[in-house]
């Protein structure tokens, strides 16, 4: 690995696992005339190299951030793989609403890292 930051190593880390999440949970909305049986076991496989990187991700995450901290890094990065993967590979566009909702979760993880 190369020589990282601690703190930077996770977040990309869960970037690159949310990636294979997403293909694994929505990627098969694309092959809709695909067996389902055939969609499930596709999703496993690739699910299984997302928690190759999360797992890990987690435990060296947690040296340096809380468990909440954690999780609200990963809803973030999954909100930003999302928005992309649905405008990019699904082809669904993302409007204003979607927009506003996500800056208010992301207004809300900026309470989660600071202290009042």
């Amino acid at each position: 690995m190369p020589n990282l930051a601690p703190a930077a190593l996770p977040i990309l880390m869960l970037l690159a696992s949310n990636i294979f999440m997403t293909f694994a949970w929505y990627g098969h909305l694309k092959y809709k005339g695909t067996p389902i049986l055939i969609a499930i076991v596709a999703s496993w496989g690739i699910a299984f190299f997302e928690y190759c990187l999360a797992v890990p991700a987690n435990r060296m995450g947690s040296g340096v951030y809380t468990t909440a901290q954690l999780k609200t890094i990963q809803e973030v990065i999954t909100l930003v793989v999302f928005a992309g993967f649905s405008v990019l590979y699904l082809k669904e566009p993302l409007g204003w609403n979607h927009a506003v909702g996500f800056t208010l979760i992301i207004g809300g993880a900026f309470f989660i890292f600071h202290k009042f």
